[in-house]
């Protein structure tokens, strides 16, 4: 179950680089902003990823354990956005992310 959690962190990090995408547009007016394909796409990911969390609660996985792996977002969101966007890693966002994986660790072991 707790995979499935990851499974779902990770999905809520590509919905990010939608949002993102979306973003990035230049639409004319807010409402084309907000209606296109790429923003309604990553809201409705990131309602599922809601609703898959909910699901894997029900079966047993503690709030503080979803509330710990989601810190795995701060591991996806730059992998991809390196991979999408060409955003780069400087040394002070690789030894964050290294810490916050170390959190994780400690939390589960």
């Amino acid at each position: 179950m707790h995979a499935l959690v990851v499974f779902f962190v990770f999905c809520a990090s590509v919905a990010q680089m939608m949002l993102k995408r979306g973003a990035l547009g230049g639409y004319r007016g807010c409402w084309r902003q907000y209606a296109n394909p790429w923003v309604v796409g990553g809201y409705a990911i990131l309602g599922a990823t809601l609703a898959g969390n909910v699901f894997c609660m029900s079966r047993g996985v503690l709030v503080n354990q979803i509330a710990a792996l989601e810190s795995l977002g701060y591991l996806f969101v730059p992998l991809l956005a390196r991979f999408f966007f060409r955003e780069s890693f400087t040394p002070r966002k690789i030894a964050a992310t290294a810490v916050i994986m170390a959190g994780v660790l400690v939390f589960f072991s």
